[in-house]
């Protein structure tokens, strides 16, 4: 079974205007440790800020008047680069496997693929459990369904798991959905 990867839209960057970038005639300053200075004229914040050695950051420009904070742009580009390297490190892509059976599978070949499922399940992700049924097998679509049923049991008495898509009947092909509980 083929896995697909989806990439997932990514949230555009946030874009800080700082100093004279700011557009607005008035801001609401705060300072450094987050004290409110009060609203004063652009060129008298960004004069501020560069008495003290610092930038004026817009930080939401959408209210009236906008709000600005002094600090140096410069670290607060790099704090943020580095919280979204964090998160992503910390991510796991939840991917859909798949275990497919028969229904002429043996016990043997039936332990194996128990035991890839619970190695799926305990790597995070889902697991698609599916019998395609093939010729004069069509007809034995009761059987199939009975197997899948079986599977999962034996599966959910080694590690306990959710059923994400019940047993299905689907022209050719039967299949299921679980997930670790």
């Amino acid at each position: 079974m083929r896995i697909t990867h989806r990439r997932k839209k990514e949230e555009p960057k946030k874009n800080y205007r700082y100093n004279e970038a700011i557009t607005a005639p008035e801001v609401l300053v705060l300072g450094k440790t987050g004290e409110n200075l009060g609203v004063m004229k652009i060129r008298e914040a960004i004069d501020m800020a560069r008495e003290l050695g610092l930038d004026l950051v817009e930080i939401n420009p959408l209210t009236a008047p906008p709000v600005a904070k002094i600090i140096d742009f410069g670290q607060l580009r790099y704090s943020q680069e580095k919280e979204a390297r964090l998160a992503k490190a910390r991510q796991h892509v939840v991917d859909i496997k798949g275990v497919r059976l028969s229904l002429r599978i043996g016990p043997h070949d039936l332990g194996i693929r128990r035991n890839q499922t619970i190695k799926f399940l305990d790597g995070g992700d889902k697991v698609k459990i599916e019998i395609i049924l093939r010729g004069r097998e069509q007809a034995q679509g009761p059987m199939a369904v009975e197997l899948v049923k079986n599977f999962i049991a034996s599966v959910n008495a080694l590690v306990p798991i959710r059923t994400e898509q019940t047993v299905e009947r689907n022209a050719n092909k039967v299949t299921a959905i679980i997930t670790k509980a």
